[in-house]
């Protein structure tokens, strides 16, 4: 293996086992809200989810190696119940960036006051 290939895969290993800790808070809405609210419901322990205005509100705190990974297996996830599933998703991790997504795409990115 060349030093360069060595190194690239070095890094990766070291962002896998990078683990931060981010606070979510998300609505979720879909065309088959029963099936999305089982797994939901299945895969938020430790937090809240609760219906208001049509949609599911999440809130808690999660372990992952970034927004992006945990905001992409989320949706993919409730995706594989219901194709049309929307997320808008805001997470925070403990230094106070905050990063805000619909569905995969990332719509803003700024830092907050860790409080």
């Amino acid at each position: 293996m060349h030093l360069q290939s060595f190194i690239s895969w070095l890094v990766l290993q070291l962002s896998v086992l990078a683990k931060s800790r981010f606070r979510l808070m998300a609505r979720v809405s879909s065309s088959n809200p029963d099936a999305v609210g089982a797994v939901l419901r299945k895969m938020v322990k430790g937090g809240t989810v609760r219906v208001a205005e049509g949609e599911f509100v999440l809130e808690i705190d999660i372990e992952g190696g970034s927004a992006k990974e945990l905001n992409r297996s989320l949706l993919s996830t409730l995706r594989r119940v219901e194709k049309r599933t929307r997320l808008r998703a805001e997470w925070t991790s403990d230094d106070g960036m905050t990063e805000r997504y619909f569905d995969y795409v990332l719509k803003k990115k700024f830092k907050t006051d860790p409080s």
